[in-house]
């Protein structure tokens, strides 16, 4: 789950944390052959981590999320991080929510500084789409595959306390987890958004582009993104708790 950094994150998010905190307290005939015996060191191809549509208030895309924190992880090969990069991008949810932060942004005439108008809007829409993808791409496909890091959000979950798991999904800006199942800085967050924000100078207008603009936008987008974290932590229990709907295991194998 990605949001528009620079236009809606910013303004929706946050409203949420209240919310969150609140609702977190037939056979054929004939007898068919036995398939051939497997070999003794066979090992099943993972199942597709991104193959249940889950959706958090049936619109946000929850399909990064590894919800169940008991089981072995299966990690993301190079190809699966292409493909989750493309699945964040192309889904209907971006160009939704890139038009609702365009016109937040419109609103106010914020960054990135068009002006108002129908011309302006328009570029502020391909500027937000522009902004998600890009990042996206910088973080979740090619810098999560050289430095091996894996780009979901992996979830507490209701065994640990409620302020801690707060604590942990607002610091997973900063921290990751690795292909190999360590804990480390999260650099291909860290410097995809930064990758992400210094490329938007090339189509952000001039009053939009100097040091302190710069700035305060990474600073702005470090805040979403750690923010925004909150719903894939506590959406599963609210989930639950209201739908009576289990943590989805599509992402994670069997400890043996």
């Amino acid at each position: 789950m990605k949001f528009c950094p620079e236009h809606s994150t910013r303004a929706r998010v946050p409203a949420l944390l209240p919310f969150f905190l609140l609702l977190s307290s037939g056979a054929f005939a004939q007898t068919p052959e036995p398939p051939p015996a497997l070999p003794t060191d066979y090992q099943a191809p993972p199942a597709d981590p991104f193959a249940e549509d889950d959706r958090i208030f049936g619109v946000i895309p929850n399909f990064i999320t590894v919800e169940d924190p008991t089981q072995k992880i299966v990690p993301l090969t190079v190809k699966q991080k292409f493909e989750l990069f493309a699945k964040e991008t192309f889904d209907p949810f971006t160009p939704g929510s890139a038009a609702a932060g365009a016109a937040i942004s419109q609103a106010s005439n914020g960054d990135p500084k068009y002006g108002v108008g129908a011309g302006p809007y328009a570029q502020r829409f391909g500027a937000a789409v522009t902004d998600m993808t890009t990042q996206n791409f910088f973080q979740d496909a090619v810098l999560a595959s050289l430095l091996h890091e894996d780009p979901r959000y992996f979830r507490r979950g209701p065994a640990f306390g409620l302020w801690y798991r707060v604590g942990y999904a607002l610091s997973r800006v900063v921290v990751t987890r690795t292909d190999s199942g360590h804990t480390r800085f999260n650099y291909s967050g860290v410097i995809g958004m930064a990758m992400g924000i210094a490329l938007s100078n090339a189509y952000y207008p001039d009053a939009s582009v100097n040091a302190s603009e710069v700035g305060e936008r990474f600073g702005t987008s470090s805040l979403a993104s750690s923010i925004s974290n909150l719903l894939p932590e506590f959406w599963p229990d609210i989930h639950e708790k209201f739908f009576h709907r289990k943590p989805r295991h599509s992402d994670t194998a069997p400890t043996p």
